[in-house]
């Protein structure tokens, strides 16, 4: 007896096969059947079959149909880019251009190789304006037209998410067509999404050498350098940049941000400010302008800066999230009812609607309204996990790796292996744990310079995984001169961000969880556990909406399990590398700083300085969000502040008895 539609197993194949032979109602009936089966259990395919529905129903001419199923599909996936272009092309068959245009404009922000929707747009811009949006598309057209069929693919492909399958793509074109710039650009920029930072480095710094007047390439390239905190670099490659156009904005700005980097922070504040000039109507140069005045200290000219950003754009998400990051300033109610109505405007867009609730949520906090304060935090990090993918099941394979290979008898097999200078002082830990105000101590020091959160270590890290063996097993594979070499290599790459004292400090948190090969590397290295209560730690880094990464603590469960597994891990190298690590309690430190400022130093082989115990008078360039709290005298105002929630961390407190 044959099957009906009801009982079979509908593919998307299927789907796609009616569509193309022109019968839109079998693919109508279809897809309608395949979501009927599907129910709720997977919201991928789910959404994929809506966006096939809403063409079928277009194809069909059901227009109210097709615009009721698109209604369904953008709040399960609110940056589907195909579904707000086939709201393009619904909006033109019923006349309405301006919302036609705004939906195409919307779906190449979305995706920028979407060459229908650049189209349509140079099309509806020569009609109805701007010009300059009818030369920007028409620039794409001719862009996306010329490239190679399999590199628009590719970059289809990724700005669609599935960067496995652009990867993929990418490198099969390059084995046919070796040092094709386009395809080199794109297989960075995968590489950077897949946060395989070396090998994008490396692809970016040949492209430039081979292909010295492509722009794209090089301005990518100056964005990863400052990325990877290479800051010297970075400026030198703008400045290349700035030689062929010397007015460009953007490069202007990239030259700044990357001299914010290095220290330079005055002329890069001059450069933003003559950029402004130009142009008054630039939020997000308002922005880097605030964020270069709070590095140096300078918060009221940073807050002036913030302001203006969400004047000149009222939904820039950013300009309030940085403005309640200073953590000291207090919106006022107009700027909380501001907020509020940008947050209803259904055109908002994610990254704005993520921002604004993290600072709608610091903002009732700073009121004590506590139980709103968390509304908000909760729809905040719920929005920015729908943006993520994070697996705790990834993250115990990783510490498990770690605690296999790096055992007593590696350590016995390897010591003395690494470059002996004892300069770096690592400072590890979770985020929000105090490795801020840590570091600021020890930077007070005058033997001892403060640099940044380096990513020099993950960079290594990220390379020996793309071994065979991958990482951490390929430690037990290595030439062990290569340890020597990769220890020395570390010195050299992070001179750049000294002033010239013995010791300096990496205060890149992660680094806990490459403790093993810091020790094999550089054995004289030191290095500092920043430690704080769990349920004042994991709810800090709840209530953080941190810069990049950090992709664990958008999650509640997620925090408690990642916490564990960093206790997990201390405690193996406490056991595999006895007196190498100093655990620094936060609380410890704010109840008797002086105690515990000698126990650092007394650790770090440094004699005492009172500087320490006045840490907050040291002038430097901080940008974590505990900048402005470093610049105070210590005090227990956070210690408890988790308690205000209590009520709503049932969650975080089961685990944390």
């Amino acid at each position: 007896m044959p099957q009906t539609v009801e009982q079979q197993d509908i593919s998307m194949n299927d789907i796609k096969g009616a569509l193309q032979s022109g019968n839109t109602d079998k693919a109508i009936n279809l897809c309608q059947q395949a979501l009927k089966n599907l129910g709720d259990k997977d919201k991928e395919q789910q959404v994929d079959i809506l966006y096939m529905l809403a063409v079928a129903q277009r194809s069909k001419g059901a227009i109210v149909e097709a615009n009721q199923t698109l209604d369904t599909l953008l709040p399960l996936a609110p940056e589907h880019s195909r579904a707000y272009q086939e709201q393009g092309y619904l909006y033109l068959l019923t006349g309405d251009k301006v919302k036609a245009t705004l939906a195409f404009a919307k779906a190449s922000k979305l995706n920028p190789a979407l060459l229908a929707s650049w189209q349509q747009l140079s099309t509806l811009y020569a009609e109805l304006g701007p010009a300059s949006g009818q030369n920007h598309a028409t620039q794409q057209v001719e862009y996306l037209t010329h490239l190679p069929t399999e590199i628009r693919g590719a970059r289809d492909l990724m700005y669609e998410g599935k960067l496995a399958l652009a990867d993929k793509v990418c490198r099969r074109f390059l084995q046919n067509h070796k040092h094709h710039a386009e395809a080199m650009l794109l297989l960075a920029e995968i590489g950077m999404q897949l946060k395989l930072y070396h090998e994008a480095e490396f692809l970016l710094e040949s492209c430039v050498e081979i292909h010295p007047a492509h722009i794209n390439a090089r301005a990518e390239y100056v964005k990863l350098l400052s990325k990877l905190g290479k800051f010297s670099k970075a400026k030198q490659q703008a400045d290349l940049l700035l030689s062929k156009q010397a007015d460009s904005q953007p490069f202007l700005a990239a030259k700044a941000s990357a001299m914010v980097g290095i220290g330079e922070i005055e002329a890069a504040i001059a450069i933003y400010q003559d950029i402004l000039k130009t142009r008054n109507d630039l939020p997000g140069i308002q922005l880097l302008l605030g964020h270069a005045y709070k590095a140096q200290g300078e918060i009221k000219a940073a807050i002036q800066a913030y302001r203006q950003a969400y004047k000149i754009r009222p939904s820039f998400g950013d300009a309030y999230w940085s403005l309640a990051n200073t953590k000291t300033y207090q919106f006022t109610d107009s700027e909380l009812t501001l907020m509020h109505n940008q947050l209803n405007n259904v055109a908002l867009e994610v990254d704005d609607k993520i921002h604004l609730q993290f600072a709608l949520a610091k903002t009732y906090e700073d009121r004590l309204q506590f139980e709103q304060s968390f509304h908000f935090y909760q729809s905040a990090n719920n929005s920015k996990k729908d943006c993520i993918h994070y697996s705790q099941d990834k993250l115990e394979e990783q510490i498990s790796a770690q605690k296999t290979v790096f055992s007593r008898d590696f350590f016995s097999a390897h010591s003395n292996l690494g470059a002996a200078d004892p300069a770096p002082i690592f400072i590890v830990g979770l985020p929000r744990a105090g490795s801020t105000l840590l570091e600021q101590i020890l930077a007070s020091h005058s033997m001892v310079d403060g640099t940044m959160e380096l990513h020099n270590i993950l960079g290594l890290a990220a390379r020996l995984s793309g071994s065979k063996s991958g990482y951490p097993n390929v430690m037990n594979e290595i030439d062990k001169q290569y340890f020597r070499r990769f220890g020395e290599q570390f010195i050299e790459q992070t001179q750049s961000y000294r002033q010239g004292a013995p010791y300096f400090i990496d205060k890149m948190p992660n680094n806990f969880m490459h403790i093993g090969l810091i020790k094999t590397i550089l054995p004289n290295a030191k290095i500092i556990d920043a430690r704080r209560e769990p349920m004042a730690c994991c709810f800090s880094g709840y209530k953080q909406l941190f810069a990049e990464g950090q992709e664990f603590s958008y999650d509640l469960s997620d925090l408690a399990h990642y916490y564990q597994s960093y206790q997990a891990l201390m405690t193996h190298w406490d056991e595999v590398l006895p007196g190498f690590v100093l655990r620094v309690q936060h609380e410890d430190l704010i109840d008797d700083l002086e105690t515990q400022t000698r126990r650092l130093l007394d650790f770090c082989q440094l004699p005492f300085e009172a500087n320490c115990l006045e840490f907050y008078k040291t002038k430097r360039a901080v940008k974590t969000p505990s900048s402005e709290q470093v610049r105070q005298p210590i005090n227990a105002n956070a210690k408890e502040q988790w308690k205000h929630f209590a009520p709503y961390l049932s969650e975080l407190a089961s685990v944390f008895k």
